[in-house]
């Protein structure tokens, strides 16, 4: 039955209040360890429907493969194209990618490529017929040299080189076969053009085949990774926090590897953002969607993996804070909540309120570590022990900072993605 939240404003008793009645419902262990059974089972899921998509995308291009072959056995298809249908099966073998936006990115790039390649040889080749002789072998021999030296410092500038190296290489390979072939072929024009249509030819097969067949979007898969690191990094946490003295060790490396691959997942989602560019609009994502802020918002979630990852060397140490473990694991699991609160709200494309419930609770947790900082300075302890407990408190005082700003950015992807507001009934 739904009923109606009148949001009141929270104070830092309430906060307290809800901690403690956290702390005393039941086994919070066990609870975490529901929750490793369940991730288990999605994990499986997950296998297997990553199994089932190289499946369709093999499937999809024998697909293309099988079409593109026909130049070759229809007769009045090879009558005419002939030989050149070598272009477009060469087409559909090097431009078929994965994701729809690497195709798009791909066949764009290679017909940009093709098409300015190909008409700046034909004028290079024409321009060195007028001249003749061994002017013609000079205007062909400098051409090549300038539009090359050009050519290849363009694809080392780091804008050029993200978005359009594929297009610059195919570029100077066609300036090249063109110009240089022009030089003992009369024919060059017509080269060109049989060229550029067998190569449209493959390119309109990759994109019917991977665009209309079971679409795999790079910008679904970069929204799904970005919404699972959070719930890496919560599982990370708990792992770390969570008493488990006799397979410890075993147990936290397990759930460390997580936390390693949301740190070195960078390179993944400049690719995938930069796919996801090239992408008509599919699904809830627009022309315009802020795919460069998924990858801001996933700079700050590697900052935390090293703060965790921190956390976990601290925890394996000798000289464990045992006595500030039980305020810091609630603190924990509240973290763990906050970042699992921040996941779905991306995954499910809505706002998330967090200056209604995330910021008091942070308010809160930076209020309990600085206390229990300060108790440090009056309990009798040994040296090394105080000191390791000071650096303990210190890694969740930066995670939890760090958790802020994480907020802070999942708030504004969801202005500039236009979440949805989430419904405040329950």
């Amino acid at each position: 039955m739904n009923s109606t939240v009148i949001p009141v404003p929270p104070s830092a008793e309430n906060v307290e209040s809800s901690y403690k009645d956290a702390k005393n419902t039941g086994n919070k262990f066990s609870f975490l360890s529901t929750c490793s059974v369940a991730f288990r089972v999605i994990q499986e899921k997950r296998c297997s429907r990553g199994s089932m998509r190289k499946v369709i995308h093999s499937v999809k291009v024998g697909i293309a493969l099988v079409l593109v072959s026909l130049l070759y056995l229809l007769d009045p298809l090879f009558t005419e194209v002939g030989e050149n249908a070598m272009w477009a099966i060469m087409t559909v073998v090097v431009v078929f990618e994965f994701s729809a936006g690497a195709t798009l990115s791909k066949g764009i790039n290679r017909a940009i490529g093709t098409i300015l390649g190909g008409g700046l040889g034909c004028l290079a080749a024409i321009l060195a017929d007028e001249f003749g002789g061994i002017g013609n072998a000079i205007v062909v021999g400098a051409s090549v040299f300038i539009v090359g030296v050009a050519a290849t410092y363009s694809r080392l500038v780091p804008r050029i080189k993200r978005r359009y190296d594929y297009g610059v290489l195919i570029f100077i390979l066609t300036f090249n076969l063109v110009a240089v072939s022009g030089v003992r072929a009369d024919k060059v024009i017509r080269l060109a053009k049989q060229r550029l249509s067998t190569i449209g030819m493959g390119f309109a097969v990759c994109i019917f085949t991977n665009l209309l067949i079971f679409p795999i979007w790079a910008g679904d898969e970069l929204h799904r990774s970005t919404a699972a690191k959070f719930d890496k990094l919560a599982r990370c946490l708990e792992g770390c926090l969570e008493e488990e003295p006799n397979n410890k060790a075993e147990n936290l490396g397990a759930k460390v590897k997580d936390c390693k691959s949301v740190f070195h997942s960078k390179s993944t989602d400049e690719s995938l953002a930069n796919f996801a560019k090239w992408e008509p609009w599919h699904g809830k994502f627009g022309l315009s969607h802020p795919w460069d802020k998924y990858l801001e918002t996933g700079e700050v979630l590697r900052e935390l993996a090293a703060l965790i990852l921190s956390l976990g060397v601290c925890v394996q140490s000798s000289r464990q804070a045992a006595a500030i473990r039980e305020p810091c694991e609630i603190i924990g699991l509240s973290l763990a909540w906050i970042l699992r609160e921040l996941g779905e709200s991306i995954f499910n494309m809505t706002r998330c309120r967090a200056k209604a419930l995330i910021a008091p609770k942070l308010e809160f947790i930076k209020q309990e570590l600085s206390r229990l900082g300060s108790s440090l300075q009056i309990k009798g302890l040994e040296k090394d022990e105080n000191l390791a407990m000071a650096t303990f408190i210190f890694l969740l005082m930066q995670i939890s900072e760090n958790v802020e700003v994480i907020a802070q950015e999942v708030e504004k992807l969801g202005q500039l993605a236009y979440f949805r507001t989430k419904n405040p009934d329950v």
